[in-house]
């Protein structure tokens, strides 16, 4: 038996340049939610490990316990190192906040535009304590 395929229609360069784009940011955050997830696992699955067998035995020596706890907490400081390396959205903003990562040049934002920008509405009358009561 043999089946007819319907002849596939030419993909336009529009739409290639969509899927290129699309597949490379696929492919960027496969790759930083595997580096993510992968130096979780290293630095916290011999704490948790080693947690179930002193719980079984208490066999595991209390500096060994101590300094696989610490190779946990090394975990979360890499996290904000890791993020701007590979996220170029997060890098953006926290340049906006931090002195040391901003750029030359570009104005620090005031507290009053940080509070408006995070509170959903615009500008508002002021209001006066009479109004209010």
């Amino acid at each position: 038996l043999q089946v007819a395929c319907p002849p596939s229609q030419p993909v336009s360069s529009e739409g290639r340049r969509f899927t290129s784009k699309h597949s490379k940011k696929a492919l960027k955050a496969s790759l930083t939610l595997g580096i993510l997830l992968g130096m979780f696992f290293v630095a916290w699955l011999p704490f948790f490990v080693t947690n179930v067998a002193q719980a079984v035995c208490g066999c595991v020596p209390a500096g060994f316990f101590d300094v696989l706890t610490w190779l946990g907490y090394c975990n979360s400081t890499a996290n904000p190192i890791i993020y701007p390396l590979f996220m170029r959205d997060f890098k953006r903003a926290m340049g906006k906040f931090l002195p040391c990562c901003r750029r030359p040049g570009e104005p620090r934002p005031s507290a009053v535009s940080l509070s408006l920008r995070n509170s959903h509405s615009g500008p508002r009358a002021a209001a006066s304590l009479k109004n209010v009561l």
